[in-house]
C-alpha cells in the first residue's frame, strides 16, 4: 500500500509504500529534482543520525536506532531517522538540519 507524504517547509508530497522506509520514498521522488536536498543520505540503517526528521502527522512503524542520534524525549516528541520509518497511513513530517557532533 502506498502513502502520500507532505514536506511541512514547502509542502512537497510524495508516495511511500509501506514496505520502503521514508528515506527510499525521498530519494526515488528526488531523482531528476532539486527538490530535497535537505535530507541527508548516511548509512541508511540507523547508525549515522544524518537523516533526522520529525513525525507530525500521522502513524508509522519504526524500526531500532541508534539513541546517540536520537533520544528518547527526541522520539517521544516524533524526532526518528527517515531510514527506520516505514509510513502507515499518510504522514506530515517535517525535514531537520543535520546535528553537528559534539
Amino acid at each position: 500500500m502506498s502513502h502520500t507524504i507532505k514536506l511541512t517547509d514547502t509542502g512537497e508530497t510524495f508516495c511511500c509504500r509501506d514496505d520502503q522506509h521514508l528515506l527510499q520514498g525521498m530519494q526515488t521522488f528526488q531523482i531528476g529534482k532539486p527538490m530535497l536536498d535537505a535530507i541527508t543520505v548516511g548509512c541508511r540503517g540507523g547508525g549515522c543520525g544524518v537523516c533526522r526528521i520529525r513525525v507530525v502527522e500521522g502513524e508509522y512503524e519504526l524500526k531500532k536506532m541508534s539513541r546517540k542520534h536520537v533520544s528518547a524525549e527526541e522520539q517521544a516528541e516524533g524526532i526518528v531517522l527517515a531510514c527506520r520509518v516505514f509510513p502507515r497511513c499518510d504522514l506530515l513530517v517535517e525535514v531537520l538540519p543535520v546535528a553537528k557532533p559534539a
